[in-house]
């Protein structure tokens, strides 16, 4: 991971996660350094992004929940032609994969929702090779720290956060930073 990236998640322990346009106004007063894109299409992403980078923060873009682009490796080149983004969240390894190549940070975002997906975290970590995971949903500390354990990339927990003691709770877990819509939670 490089050390821009690594630093500016160590400094910033809460990720403000943008939704829609208002998230996206209220995200660049926030201390958050790393923003997390949640919304947009092929045609707007271009000028979200810019409204991150112009505010000094990394842009990070939710490659999966952007309407208009594919689960296709020419997604990644895509954002790397046309847009500032610093880097993808998917869920998709192919993706993570094609990104690195392309000089993008990386996050790869995993859902735990039972022992299967659990025990798929290292194969799909092993082979994708993300500078960090996101692990949603958050709200399980105990499952939080194993994957801290576990995986050689730190870890992003996501999902479901609302209170000061969720934070606290998770960056004591072994969390390098939690990722949250709520904007409450962006300015604790």
């Amino acid at each position: 991971m490089k050390k821009e990236f690594k630093e500016a998640l160590e400094d910033s322990p809460i990720i403000a996660a943008i939704k829609d346009d208002e998230g996206l106004k209220k995200c660049v007063t926030s201390d958050s350094r790393v923003i997390f894109i949640l919304y947009g299409d092929i045609l707007t992403i271009p000028d979200i992004i810019d409204a991150i980078k112009n505010a000094g923060k990394l842009a990070m873009v939710h490659i999966d929940l952007i309407t208009g682009l594919s689960s296709k490796e020419i997604t990644v080149d895509f954002l790397k032609k046309y847009t500032r983004a610093d880097g993808i969240i998917t869920t998709k390894p192919n993706l993570i994969k094609r990104a690195k190549e392309l000089d993008f940070h990386t996050i790869l975002r995993v859902f735990l929702l039972d022992s299967m997906a659990y025990e798929n975290i290292d194969r799909q970590v092993k082979s994708a090779k993300p500078d960090v995971i996101e692990v949603l949903p958050a709200l399980m500390p105990k499952i939080v720290s194993k994957v801290c354990k576990l995986s050689p990339a730190p870890v992003i927990a996501g999902g479901l956060v609302s209170e000061k003691e969720d934070v606290m709770t998770l960056l004591q877990a072994g969390a390098i930073s939690i990722s949250s819509t709520n904007e409450n939670v962006w300015f604790l």
